[in-house]
């Protein structure tokens, strides 16, 4: 028996290891490529929560609805809870109001009493429709996006009442 050269089998195990090594980098590198180079998946519908049974409501008399919004938050999926003022109006027609002040963000309450939206602390006051009839507050209530579906209310994205058409 002739010996084999000592110069292939080195090359047979380095072309091996070479090739594990380009088999290792490349199932690396192609998942962190497409995470670093692909833009994210952008959302084409709008999601609609559901915040409630509209049956019950009474014209010009505001009420507060709980409801679940889920958020994505990276990868994670969390479902939160928010409110929303909602008022009937007369002719069936629904509005939303987000529940923050639109002076510092502060959460306001329905004066049944004087019939406004009041901010407890600093004293801003909105009228029925989200328009502002006194205090600092520099422009009207934010409003919620807003459809019916079937006797149930579904709210949208929070419109800025700069963009509200009046």
């Amino acid at each position: 028996m002739t010996p084999e050269p000592a110069g292939d089998r080195r090359t047979f195990f380095l072309t091996v290891l070479y090739s594990l090594w380009a088999v290792i980098a490349g199932a690396l590198a192609l998942p962190a490529s497409i995470y670093l180079l692909l833009p994210p998946r952008l959302r084409k519908e709008k999601e609609w929560a559901e915040a409630g049974d509209i049956r019950k409501m009474e014209a010009g008399s505001p009420v507060e609805m709980v409801f679940r919004r889920n958020r994505l938050d990276g990868w994670r999926l969390t479902s939160e809870k928010a409110t929303a003022w909602v008022v009937k109006k007369s002719d069936g027609e629904f509005v939303a109001f987000a529940p923050q002040c639109t002076h510092l963000g502060c959460a306001y309450h329905w004066d049944e009493e004087k019939k406004d939206f009041l901010c407890p602390c600093h004293s801003s006051t909105f009228s029925l429709d989200g328009r502002v009839t006194s205090g600092p507050a520099p422009r009207p209530l934010d409003r919620y996006e807003a459809r019916v579906d079937q006797n149930k209310l579904l709210l949208g994205e929070v419109i800025p009442s700069s963009e509200t058409t009046e």
